[in-house]
């Protein structure tokens, strides 16, 4: 099945977009488009020449996935297979310049890879969501060579990231892909140049004229760095710093950055040329806003944007596409999905157990929505009376503990040291997103293990946006806001939208805001627009007209008296149907929008 994007992709230049649009440079060169690939036994030898492969790729479409024509489509690669990739690379004129480093990135591979030059390894990494970057300056010296991957990946059978991905796939479990799944590109920088760059907003609604940004300069050896921020009509500010020392940028009564005016201040860094180095030039944004959980007039704990409670409208978003699985089709699709949640009437996205391209944040950021982030899950196998039950029955086990962490899918120390690695990458790589202003930990006891310290090392790592520890069932409570988080997220599924009084008495007592992370999950089958025989969703309905009644009746009869009861948040279950599960606002393909609007929706007028 294609979306309209999918039938309209270039392969031999899909994603041509700049890959990371928080540090932007003109010397690069994407390396999307046709690759070899071929599948062999992990005992087998690797292929050799473009002959011995199985056939070509467009990357960076896993082979999984029908906009890759690797013709692998409902065959996944299992844990002992090995994944090979092959592409001969020439580096374009304008990239070799003389005493500059060549730098080549990987958005993502699914899930352990291996990187080699003219058959000599140049890196590996392992985590399928986040990206890196290793130097291969002196492997293509010359100019050309030729670039391998090679990639593993067990899914389920491993205990690394995996979010739905599953390879027997079905009910809310979604299909397994591998390899590269986001943007490959080449790019020359200065021997001493731009690593990163870190915007903290520093916003006092008490006194607006003292508002500033702290810009943090990463750089690969010590330098000096001038760093320019503007772009609201006013003149520039700039400032001169060394790299690696915080430095602070006034931003008297700053534009904030809100849905509404979803602001974005230009941010230039420029290490000028200095003896034996020329200088290097980024480009990178900032939105200033705060976001943090505070009571309101009546003592209910809300979730405030810059000072005031903001209408949490929010909706499921698993990031799956028919024709591309994890990967968007196209970056014009990733703006239309966050349109047509804005249209329906959402404020939030709640990105599920999945981290985007940068650009999905980029363009969130660009137009005003709000996003959830949860962390990633991985961890053993999960046992349904942990993970499912709780569903029906409420219950919670605690989360720390040998034989607790196994019958959670935590049994694993390196699989949990793997998980906070990887939590620590999560706020590295979107800490500079204004959109982003919730972190979950936990979905639903998923590989939960140690949530009290977990919440406490999330919030020392950013402090400036809340965290709701256990989405779902198994809360762990805790003394404070460092061991409990300061958000409470219920899961509310076949029975009605309706908090204890006690919960919610108890929640304020903490301070924790009380949220419905997930609910709804009404199934609507449109023939013609899923696939398989399969359908499932919470419940039932038949036809158009009975979805929107019963909408209707839930926001009016149940989501409505729960918010003025104290719930400070809501996320519908979900934005799009996603293989066999049909319980989307929209088709798998986005081609049918099965509601003209929620009847929940908030009103940007």
């Amino acid at each position: 099945m294609l979306t309209p994007w999918g039938r309209d992709l270039d392969p031999d230049d899909p994603w041509p977009e700049h890959p990371r649009p928080q540090l932007v440079r003109d010397s690069w060169v994407s390396l999307n488009g046709w690759w070899d690939h071929a599948v062999r036994p992990a005992d087998a030898p690797a292929p050799d020449g473009q002959e011995d492969h199985d056939g070509p790729i467009v990357v960076p479409f896993s082979p999984e996935a029908v906009l890759s024509r690797a013709g692998r489509e409902g065959r996944p690669l299992r844990p002992d297979e090995v994944l090979h990739y092959r592409r001969r690379v020439v580096v374009p004129q304008r990239l070799r310049t003389s005493g500059h480093r060549l730098l080549l990135h990987f958005g993502a591979v699914d899930q352990t890879c291996v990187v080699a030059v003219d058959a000599r390894e140049v890196g590996r990494h392992d985590g399928g969501f986040w990206p890196f970057t290793i130097d291969v300056t002196t492997a293509l010296v010359r100019g050309f060579g030729e670039l391998t991957v090679t990639v593993t990946d067990p899914t389920e059978h491993g205990t690394g990231a995996r979010g739905k991905q599953r390879l027997e796939p079905g009910r809310i479990w979604y299909p397994a892909q591998s390899g590269i799944w986001q943007s490959v590109w080449l790019e020359s920088v200065p021997a001493v140049h731009v690593t990163g760059v870190r915007c903290d907003p520093l916003l006092d609604l008490d006194d607006p004229a003292g508002t500033a940004v702290r810009i943090t300069v990463e750089t690969s050896r010590p330098s000096t760095a001038r760093v320019r921020v503007g772009g609201d009509g006013r003149e520039s500010v700039e400032v001169v710093v060394p790299s690696g020392a915080p430095v602070e940028v006034a931003l008297p009564h700053a534009r904030l950055w809100s849905p509404e005016d979803p602001h974005l201040y230009d941010v230039e860094v420029v290490l000028d040329p200095d003896g034996d180095h020329d200088g290097d030039r980024v480009t990178s944004y900032v939105g200033i806003r705060e976001v943090r959980v505070a009571p309101d007039g009546a003592g209910v704990p809300r979730i405030l944007l810059n000072g005031a409670a903001y209408p949490m409208v929010g909706v499921l978003d698993q990031g799956y596409w028919p024709d591309g699985l994890l990967t968007p089709p196209s970056d014009a699709a990733l703006v239309h999905d966050i349109t047509a949640a804005q249209e329906l009437g959402f404020t939030v996205l709640r990105k599920h157990v999945k981290i985007e391209p940068l650009r999905f944040y980029h363009h969130c950021d660009q137009l005003g929505m709000l996003v959830w982030q949860d962390l990633v899950n991985g961890g053993g196998r999960y046992r349904s009376s942990l993970t499912e039950l709780p569903g029906l029955r409420p219950v919670r086990v605690p989360d720390r503990g040998p034989w607790v962490q196994d019958l959670l899918g935590r049994g694993d120390a390196e699989g949990r040291a793997d998980f906070e690695r990887d939590l620590v990458r999560t706020v590295d790589l979107l800490r500079g997103s204004p959109s982003v202003v919730l972190w979950t930990i936990f979905n639903e006891g998923w590989g939960q293990y140690d949530a009290r310290r977990l919440t406490g090392l999330l919030r020392d790592l950013d402090p400036s946006r809340p965290v709701s520890p256990a989405s779902g069932w198994h809360d762990q409570g805790g003394s404070g806001p460092a061991e409990h988080g300061e958000v409470c997220s219920l899961h509310v599924y076949g029975r009605a939208v309706a908090p204890s009084a006690r919960l919610l008495r108890r929640e304020r007592e903490r301070g924790r805001a009380v949220v419905l992370g997930e609910y709804g999950g009404f199934q609507l089958v449109v023939p013609g627009h899923h696939e398989g025989t399969e359908s499932f969703g919470y419940r039932e309905i038949a036809s158009t007209e009975e979805l929107e009644a019963a909408l209707e009746s839930l926001e009016r009869d149940e989501v409505l008296p729960a918010r003025g009861a104290g719930v400070a948040g809501t996320v519908y279950t979900q934005l799009t149907d996603v293989a066999g599960e049909l319980n989307g606002l929209l088709t798998w393909d986005r081609a049918v929008q099965k509601v003209a609007r929620f009847p929940g929706r908030f009103s940007r007028r």
